[in-house]
């Protein structure tokens, strides 16, 4: 199978610097799928360890998003006080780039090799077992575990204690730091996601104007044919709109590249800490509420002990 520039990279790295890192996945290789049921696109994951727990060096295998929405889940479950880098979204912006297109499945791809190796570098995420499980794992032995997560009636019970948290109310004994925090990522987050509506806004007003100059060029060359008395002045404005056309197409890659992604990574990293923040308030409130019971608790253990020690009788 021929190496693709990015795993060439990697094995470099793997090779020269084998004193810093122990963990090295690359993301790459984009295939479709196309059944009676759904189309679907796997992305090969090949990742290079030197760490003891992991029974070879060197593993290759193929996933699809609904895998990566697994591992980020099972992540959020075993640790869910902390911040699990984000994945992009399921379903894209209408109007941006269309599903299945080389420029989306190439975006998707980069962001899934950076969620990846952001849980590798973590000091905590990269030693989950589930997370091994992902990049080692065949896909019949993936399907085989996912089947052995949590039952029904133990997700109802998540479920129930979340909502029992929040009907509570707020948490009485929230420290004041948690507070300022939520307050804070309150007001960025919707800072943030407005930037995000203007910045793609720009974006789509900016295509729309890239492709209707585009039109208008050859359209001016196409008259100047037919004008001999004004054809050199219809030639400048065709040059001049195939100027403007380049230009605009430059500022939109700028856009796309630099601007939009980063903006957009801020819009999930605010959900992603203010889920975090809310799943340490439930906890919070879980702990307060043993607290409460263990304290109500306290006094009918002293009466018992009084009457039956006999102190109280006459």
């Amino acid at each position: 199978m021929p190496i693709s520039p990015s795993s060439m990279i990697n094995q470099y790295k793997f090779e020269d610097e084998p004193e810093l890192r122990d963990l090295f996945i690359t993301v790459d290789d984009p295939e479709s799928h196309i059944t009676a049921i759904e189309t679907f696109i796997t992305y090969r994951v090949v990742t290079k360890t030197s760490r003891v727990e992991f029974d070879s060096s060197e593993y290759e295998v193929r996933r699809r998003y609904q895998d990566f929405l697994w591992l980020k889940s099972k992540l959020e479950a075993a640790h869910p006080t902390l911040i699990i880098p984000p994945l992009p979204e399921k379903f894209i912006m209408k109007g941006m780039v269309e599903r299945f297109s080389d420029e989306f499945i190439e975006t998707r791809r980069k962001a899934l090799h950076k969620f990846l190796n952001r849980i590798a570098d973590h000091p905590t995420l990269t030693f989950n077992e589930d997370f091994k499980i992902f990049l080692t794992a065949q896909a019949w032995e993936l399907s085989s575990h996912k089947k052995q997560g949590p039952g029904l009636l133990s997700r109802m019970g998540q479920t129930v204690r979340a909502v029992a948290s929040s009907v509570r109310g707020g948490v009485k004994n929230r420290p004041e730091t948690f507070t300022e925090m939520n307050d804070y990522m309150e007001t960025f987050s919707q800072k943030i996601n407005v930037l995000d509506k203007i910045a793609h806004r720009i974006y789509k007003e900016e295509r729309e104007y890239f492709n209707e100059m585009k039109e208008y060029g050859p359209i001016h060359t196409l008259w100047s044919a037919s004008e001999e008395d004004i054809a050199d002045s219809l030639k400048g404005v065709a040059s001049c709109i195939d100027k403007c056309c380049k230009a605009t197409e430059k500022r939109m890659a700028g856009l796309s590249e630099n601007l939009l992604p980063i903006l957009h990574e801020y819009v999930l990293y605010s959900e992603i800490l203010m889920g975090v923040l809310k799943r340490r308030d439930q906890i919070q409130g879980e702990l307060d509420s043993k607290v409460d019971a263990l304290a109500n608790k306290n006094p009918e253990k002293d009466l018992v002990a009084l009457f039956t020690s006999g102190s109280a009788l006459p």
